[in-house]
């Protein structure tokens, strides 16, 4: 089988298009810029080196006509990706030109090529943002409880207090067990969409697209939805809290007892290599991860360890850390170090007989090699 992967690559978009016997996907997935030039990689099985085609933008007008011939499958992980102070006058409009509208444009015309196979790389943000709590509901029921308090003043009056009173123990109980059901809760793909951003947003969108296309054409979909993934050149945040590590600096995260869900780029590749070709990964919609959650606290041991560093964590309150990073005006980035984020991925183990052949350990001394190495 012949496959194309597109990515975001060094401000480019590239299509790469090898034999599925390779199996060695770019899952690379930098800032896609507002006019991005776009790339076609092919390769044929007499050949190991690569033929780019540049195809342009991705939009609702992007030719990708030559990229896709003789193509059986594609692999889609380019996209206008979330961004923390996106200065786009309308994000949301910036997002679905590319993730929607470049989306639904691409699988269209792979359907017209005969591709047979389309793996749409989402994203867990088309879930939502955190696990370990539903803060509308509980909001709500504190919202309740507050107002019967005010009963209860009224109730004494009346000779109504003692009931009101047990009420409102009712609903505190009913609220320590909505919180303590959801703190073991983990996004998987029965739950109902729940999109936070732009970016979660157009992704999910791009998800409903793919899936009339699947009806309409016949063409299979496969649709994943990664965490945060890591890997020799990871970028962003993740680079960041390594580079820190590396200096030695002390680091307030000591006390965040949080659990977030992670993938690998060895297991990304691993699966999307899998999903290009079992027939059983059909019309799948996949949450993705390691499987190995973990709290920030132990990330930064971990990091550590592959870097042959000591830890030095500081046991600040989370609560003092978000002030600070309210204070700051980081609340984003600080949530994101303090919230949980765990994925179920039991569907897609037992569907696909996947296990992920690569542990955290084994790939985060893969990123120490390439942080260590001369950079060019």
């Amino acid at each position: 089988m012949r496959f194309s992967s597109i990515s975001n690559q060094r401000g480019s978009v590239e299509v790469r298009s090898q034999t599925s016997e390779v199996g060695n996907l770019q899952t690379t997935n930098s800032k896609l810029p507002t006019a991005s030039e776009s790339q076609s990689i092919t390769n044929d099985q007499s050949s190991t080196t690569p033929e780019i085609v540049v195809v342009g933008n991705i939009d609702a007008s992007t030719d990708w006509s030559e990229a896709l011939k003789g193509m059986e499958a594609v692999v889609h992980l380019a996209a206008r990706v979330h961004i923390m102070d996106d200065t786009a006058e309308d994000p949301l409009a910036a997002f679905r030109e590319v993730n929607v509208d470049g989306t639904r444009r691409l699988a269209e015309e792979a359907a017209k090529a005969g591709v047979k196979r389309f793996v749409f790389i989402s994203s867990i943000k088309v879930n939502g943002e955190e696990t370990g709590g539903m803060r509308s509901a509980v909001e709500g029921r504190k919202s309740d409880v507050r107002g019967q308090w005010s009963e209860v003043g009224r109730g004494r009056k009346s000779g109504r207090g003692a009931e009101v009173r047990g009420r409102r123990s009712e609903d505190r109980a009913k609220n320590q067990e909505l919180r303590t059901k959801n703190l073991t809760a983990a996004f998987s793909k029965r739950d109902t969409p729940n999109p936070e951003d732009p970016y979660g947003q157009s992704k999910w969108e791009a998800e409903v697209e793919l899936r009339k296309i699947e009806a309409s054409t016949g063409m299979q979909v496969v649709i994943l939805r990664p965490p945060l993934l890591y890997g020799p050149g990871v970028k962003a945040n993740f680079l960041k809290l390594i580079q820190l590590v590396d200096k030695g600096i002390p680091l307030p995260l000591g006390s965040i007892r949080n659990k977030r869900s992670l993938l690998s780029l060895t297991n990304f590749a691993d699966l999307i290599s899998r999903c290009v070709t079992d027939e059983r990964a059909a019309g799948e919609t996949f949450t993705v991860c390691d499987g190995d959650d973990l709290s920030t606290a132990e990330l930064v041991k971990r990091i550590a360890k592959a870097l042959g560093k000591k830890p030095h964590l500081l046991p600040v309150p989370e609560g003092v850390i978000k002030l600070a990073g309210k204070l700051t005006g980081k609340s984003a980035q600080v949530q994101r170090l303090c919230s949980s984020l765990q994925i179920d991925s039991s569907h897609v183990r037992k569907t696909l007989d996947w296990e992920p052949p690569c542990t955290m350990e084994q790939e985060l001394e893969r990123v120490s090699q390439w942080f260590k190495s001369p950079k060019s």
